[in-house]
């Protein structure tokens, strides 16, 4: 593969491809370029991104209630419907982490009004100021996750991976 001056070094994602490249000539591998770093890059933010929830006995699903919560807006409550439609999550997946995080005491659970089977979960006083705490650092950790880029480059990357996101809901059939 032939690289300009202001390409990057190649990388293992680069040797992979090459070596299709030569084991099956029959076969286009260049999509691997892009997916292929996708997926190393999904599991090297994730370590990274869990340390930050880590630091305050949080894992990524724990921090995603206490995040959808808290940018749902006063009063910080959502049905657990409403909490997995939001997150993508099963009613078991939320339920498993707001039992973790009820027993914590950063959020609670009330029968919502009118649906005596339905509950409503709302950040408590508590919850607020970790999630307040923690996504300043999440924020503050994405952004040096990123900091090699110009704001060029994010807008652009930003685009480009919005628009493979369209593209992978619409080949999802």
């Amino acid at each position: 593969m032939a690289m300009d001056r202001n390409s990057p070094e190649p990388d293992a994602v680069d040797h992979i491809v090459g070596q299709w490249r030569r084991e099956r000539p029959d076969l286009d591998p260049s999509p691997m370029h892009v997916i292929g770093r996708i997926s190393r890059l999904h599991l090297a933010l994730d370590e990274q991104l869990c340390r930050v929830f880590g630091d305050y006995d949080l894992g990524r699903g724990e921090f995603d209630v206490l995040a959808t919560l808290r940018r749902s807006g006063r009063p910080f409550e959502l049905s657990a419907g409403e909490l997995c439609e939001s997150m993508m999550v099963t009613s078991g997946a939320v339920t498993k982490r707001v039992d973790r995080l009820e027993r914590a005491g950063l959020v609670s659970r009330r029968a919502a009004e009118d649906d005596a089977r339905g509950r409503l979960i709302q950040l408590t006083d508590r919850g607020r100021a970790v999630i307040d705490e923690v996504v300043e650092q999440h924020v503050h950790n994405e952004a040096r996750l990123i900091s090699g880029l110009t704001a060029d480059e994010r807008l652009a990357l930003t685009d480009l991976l919005r628009k493979l996101s369209q593209t992978l809901a619409e080949a999802i059939v």
